[in-house]
């Protein structure tokens, strides 16, 4: 019997909860917002569901592991007091929107031994995975630029953006984590540019709705990132590895929300990508399955709070080189980097 429990049925973590009710022996959810809870458990009666307070889930001894998908600003909280339930937590990025915290965090995770996996779910796309086999084998020989980005539609509700930690926190992170992960380098040195275009939901924020990054990586390769959060065709996501023998790109299928110019060009023909659960869905189903190996142990962290860390050092170096409007470096470490934002 395997039971795990699950803290926030938002979006995403309605989406992560219908995985888990088809896969547990039993799984336990909780909300700030009661009914919601309820809600979901009476939506779903094949499964076996129980539904608890958030005080209650959080102090649970027959948990075997937690899943945590509330908003980003409960994260760190929620993590410092399940550490002492002793068992594996999984949690939505960011772990929290300041580096201080982050680091108060990761911590605690190391000192009480925490089996702790960070949701980067590009680890589990047979894209990324693809590309990332095709550059460590050799087949598109050295590495010398790659292009990146994520492109959403439209973008989130107003009380959204004002707990995500911005564009870089709350959406460039999973480039920044899969670029070190794809490419098994650090990222050295940033410099970005970005727009909030007048809006107020974005300006009231400090935080661009528009953004380009200049990333430089340890061996000297050349990165280009981008950000949106009006990219009306669509959800757009690639990464493009341009090697000596040959260019590896992630997000070029039928989905892709763009037209081609070009006369007589049919593709992509098939409905565009609306959003990131859509287009990461198998990703998200193997991210689930690994997960519960990591509570079952027969398998290692796939994405760990040193990655947590690592892609909060790029994304907080962005928002200083925004703001700076110059070239900043990423520590190696977060020793001495900053002040929490």
């Amino acid at each position: 019997m395997v039971t795990i429990g699950l803290i926030g049925l938002g979006r995403i973590g309605v989406m992560h909860a219908e995985i888990l009710a088809l896969t547990v022996d039993r799984l336990v959810v909780a909300d700030s917002v009661p009914d919601r809870a309820q809600a979901f458990a009476t939506a779903h009666p094949d499964a076996r569901i129980e539904v608890r307070t958030p005080d209650a889930l959080l102090s649970s001894p027959d948990l075997d592991g937690l899943v945590i998908t509330t908003p980003t600003d409960t994260h760190a909280a929620i993590i410092e007091r399940a550490a002492a339930l002793n068992i594996p937590l999984f949690c939505e990025k960011p772990v929290s929107t300041g580096l201080a915290t982050t680091l108060r965090v990761a911590e605690i995770v190391r000192e009480q031994k925490v089996r702790f996996q960070m949701g980067f779910q590009r680890h589990f796309d047979a894209g990324y995975t693809a590309a990332r086999n095709s550059l460590r084998s050799g087949a598109i020989g050295q590495l010398r630029r790659v292009s990146m980005g994520t492109m959403d539609q439209a973008p989130a509700p107003r009380e959204f953006l004002a707990a995500s930690g911005g564009i870089y926190t709350d959406c460039l992170i999973h480039d920044f984590d899969a670029l070190r992960w794809v490419t098994g380098r650090e990222v050295t040195e940033v410099y970005a540019v970005g727009t909030d275009l007048g809006l107020p939901d974005f300006k009231d924020f400090d935080d661009p709705a528009e953004t380009a990054v200049l990333l430089t990586m340890s061996d000297g390769t050349l990165v280009t990132a981008q950000s949106s959060r009006f990219n009306g065709a669509g959800y757009d996501v690639r990464m493009e590895l341009h090697g000596t023998l040959g260019t590896e790109t992630v997000g070029l299928d039928e989905h892709l929300p763009m037209h081609s110019a070009e006369p007589g060009a049919t593709y992509p023909s098939a409905e565009p990508w609306t959003d990131f659960i859509l287009r990461f869905k198998p990703a998200y189903e193997a991210e689930m399955r690994a997960f519960l190996e990591v509570v079952q142990g027969t398998r290692e962290i796939p994405a760990g709070i040193e990655d947590a860390v690592a892609a909060l050092l790029i994304a907080e170096a962005c928002a200083a080189s925004r703001r700076e409007h110059g070239p900043v470096k990423v520590p190696s470490s977060a020793k001495n980097f900053g002040s929490e934002a």
